[in-house]
């Protein structure tokens, strides 16, 4: 069984419990998340993961390009595991440039999602090759022009294009291009896209 630290609202240990749990109750807790960009002649982009059809929370639905929960008995540096482990990309924690710790909830029918998610942005060049998709977890990996995504949750534009592949229980590969809208993404509020991407574009300006 799972156990995941659990917290106050101010960061406070208060215990340990399961992840059903902790959605059940919305109790807060720890996760980790990982956002790739990269930058090909000039041009910004961001990784975004397409979540499995089989998920329980949030199925076919754009995602962080890897992100997981923390469990009790793990640090924060541990959490670099959900990138190898979902997107098959061997990365060292010191590779990581760190975002913060970003409080959030989410509320829906099946959850009560209350999350200290900690932010990192890894800032590589991977080929569409060097991923090898978690495929119970992960159906595809796309990116998408970071000042796009930007645009979009900023409110400037409605839909982005976003490329890709996809990557099937058998491991036959395929290709994925279309317009997405919000409506295409996980449900985090837009205060957490805002701080997200304020702190990844200061991130991409010392690489300038």
């Amino acid at each position: 069984m799972e156990l995941l630290k659990t917290f106050d609202h101010r960061g406070n240990v208060t215990g340990v419990a399961t992840r059903e749990e902790i959605h059940r109750l919305g109790l807060w807790h720890e996760t980790f998340h990982c956002w790739i960009v990269c930058r090909e002649e000039g041009v910004d982009y961001i990784y975004l993961q397409l979540r499995s059809d089989k998920k329980k929370d949030y199925p076919s639905l754009l995602d962080i390009t890897a992100a997981g929960h923390l469990l009790s008995i793990e640090s924060v540096e541990d959490g670099v595991r959900e990138v190898e482990e979902e997107l098959g990309i061997e990365v060292a924690f010191r590779e990581l440039e760190s975002l913060g710790v970003i409080g959030y909830t989410i509320i829906s029918e099946e959850l009560i999602d209350k999350e200290f998610a900690h932010n990192f942005v890894y800032k590589a060049t991977p080929t569409w090759d060097a991923f090898t998709l978690q495929t119970e977890e992960v159906a595809g990996i796309v990116r998408t022009e970071f000042s796009s995504f930007m645009g979009l949750w900023r409110g400037n534009v409605e839909s982005i294009k976003i490329e890709g592949i996809l990557i099937n229980e058998q491991g036959v590969r395929s290709s994925i291009e279309k317009n997405v809208d919000k409506d295409n993404f996980v449900p985090h509020p837009l205060d957490y896209f805002e701080k997200v991407l304020e702190r990844i574009e200061e991130k991409l300006r010392v690489t300038e």
